[in-house]
């Protein structure tokens, strides 16, 4: 894995081995920013299942304000640390061991122009995900929630979003959302 564009470019980003380690591809990294590119300057990002954060160092990279990012694994937590130390990037970044169900119950700050989403796969998290996401108040006016998923089995409304894009690259299916009624 690396950073794919930006300042950051080429830039390998450490990673952990496992069963349970889903990395996003670098294909599928590059089709989620090309599909948001408009989207990334200047934003605050939000990274709900952070895993590695390749996501929020990838916008970092691109022009991303900050990014809070999110895990409940430890190696995961361990894994972000080194990465955002490694590329320079801590000074930008909020990183979190927890929920992040638990982060949106008590967030109060300033709103999450990105969202992004990569749950486990087959853990029953997306809806969840989305309804904590949407309900949480912590997404911009004009913000997006980006998912990563395994299938689009799943309901596609949740408390005022609307899908505004919406791409499979192989197994993997990527779901852009927007507050319903924004105009894109």
């Amino acid at each position: 894995m690396r950073i794919i564009s930006g300042c950051r470019r080429g830039h390998k980003l450490y990673e952990f081995e496992g069963k349970d380690v889903r990395p996003t591809t670098d294909r599928v990294k590059e089709a989620v920013f090309n599909l948001i590119q408009m989207y990334v300057p200047g934003a605050r990002v939000l990274d709900m299942f952070a895993g590695s954060g390749a996501l929020s160092f990838e916008a970092l990279s691109r022009g991303a304000r900050s990014a809070v990012l999110i895990d409940r694994d430890r190696r995961s937590v361990d894994i972000i640390k080194k990465n955002a130390e490694a590329l320079r990037f801590g000074g930008l970044c909020t990183i979190v061991n927890g929920s992040c169900f638990d982060y949106l119950k008590r967030y109060s700050g300033e709103k999450f122009d990105i969202v992004f989403m990569d749950p486990p796969y087959n853990m029953g998290l997306i809806e969840p995900a989305l309804e904590a996401a949407a309900e949480s108040g912590a997404l911009s006016e004009n913000g997006i929630i980006v998912l990563e998923s395994d299938s689009t089995d799943f309901r596609d409304e949740f408390s005022g979003l609307e899908i505004i894009k919406q791409r499979r690259y192989g197994r993997t299916y990527i779901t852009v959302y927007s507050r319903a009624g924004e105009e894109k």
